[in-house]
């Protein structure tokens, strides 16, 4: 991360979210609710689960603020797509352990006004209307630097001109345990609180 230009969208996102975004809706004609509840002009952390590579277009899609996403380190294993994420802004994770480079650079972020998105999953979950144990780096990372957490759920299936997906953002909310055990579980609650079956979603 380029410390000196840490409040500057990067280049890459900048040129390719508009694209990306009306051809994500024009594909998927996703529902998006809640918008508005994501801050326009300071920090947060974007949080919900995750149930397709998809999913980062459809939160990037709701949004103009560039998106900070933490990102598996398999992402970038050659030198083209190591240059290409980190060029659009992603932040690598090392996910046989515990990553604290990627925690020190995702809160750099927050505490300087940035949009962080994070699946607490660790990785996709196609069983609706459930969710795989949360990790806690949501929480961890909004009680180190006191920004507030944005509660996410995506609903439905991505099919191609079919208006089967939805993404609902709740409104932001500080951690006010110090447990970070409590304080994740209030998280998963939050997002599974707006989980809908399949057969549910419009």
């Amino acid at each position: 991360m380029n410390r000196q230009n840490i409040n500057k969208e990067p280049a890459l996102y900048r040129f390719f979210r508009p694209a990306v975004s009306v051809i994500f809706r024009i594909l998927f004609r996703p529902r998006i609710v809640g918008r508005e509840n994501i801050p326009k002009d300071s920090g947060a952390i974007l949080a919900g689960n995750h149930t397709d590579f998809f999913d980062c277009f459809m939160v990037i899609s709701s949004t103009k603020r560039c998106v900070h996403f933490l990102a598996k380190n398999e992402l970038f294993k050659n030198a083209f797509t190591n240059r290409f994420f980190t060029s659009a802004g992603l932040i690598r994770v090392y996910r046989n352990g515990k990553d604290r480079d990627a925690l020190i650079c995702a809160e750099e972020y927050l505490r300087n006004g940035c949009i962080v998105g994070i699946f607490p999953e660790g990785t996709t979950n196609k069983k609706t209307g459930t969710s795989l144990p949360f990790k806690i780096g949501a929480v961890k990372m909004a009680q180190d630097t006191g920004t507030p957490i944005v509660p996410f759920t995506i609903n439905g299936r991505y099919r191609l001109f079919g208006k089967g997906v939805e993404i609902v953002f709740q409104k932001p909310y500080k951690i006010e345990s110090t447990d970070l055990l409590c304080a994740n579980d209030e998280l998963k609650a939050k997002v599974l609180s707006k989980i809908k079956n399949q057969g549910d979603s419009k």
